[in-house]
């Protein structure tokens, strides 16, 4: 079946346990670009890509933790012990169909995974109590505010 956006030569991205690297690749690049970080994608029956740093670096790609996803139609965040991103964090998700199996899986390096949270939010209690502080002084102030214009009203 041909869809009315495809008939029209418009674009039209789906994708299917067959689609191909090449079918797979505009959305490989679309979440690349958004994250800025190593993409993969395939489906089911079909190799996919890996895309860094805005190119394409493998168009017959697999992993061990997209075979995961793909089998167990579940999302994975782990550090894998073989492939190419052996000991980097990643996490990867299921593509499914409207009936809910997953037909393809896609995956990035999981930076939030990779940073030191501790270091990161250190300063957070800091920060909470300087904006916490910051508004008792702020509404000291209104209410010291409408206590002054009640006066002069008298």
């Amino acid at each position: 079946m041909i869809s009315k956006e495809e008939s029209n030569n418009s674009a039209c991205l789906k994708v299917c346990s067959d689609s191909t690297a090449d079918k797979l690749e505009n959305i490989a690049f679309a979440i690349h670009s958004l994250c800025g970080i190593p993409t993969t994608i395939r489906s089911v029956e079909c190799k996919g890509i890996r895309v860094e740093r805005g190119k394409i670096i493998d168009r017959d790609y697999t992993g061990p933790i997209l075979e995961e996803v793909i089998r167990t139609n579940k999302l994975i965040r782990t550090r894998p012990d073989e492939g190419v991103y052996k000991g980097k964090c990643v996490v990867v998700a299921p593509i499914r169909n409207d009936n809910g199996d997953a037909v393809g899986a896609v995956g990035i390096v999981d930076i939030v995974a990779a940073l030191d949270i501790y270091t990161v939010f250190s300063e957070y209690p800091g920060i909470v109590d300087e904006v916490e502080k910051s508004r008792k002084e702020q509404r000291s102030e209104l209410i010291h505010s409408v206590k002054e214009a009640r006066k002069k009203m008298k």
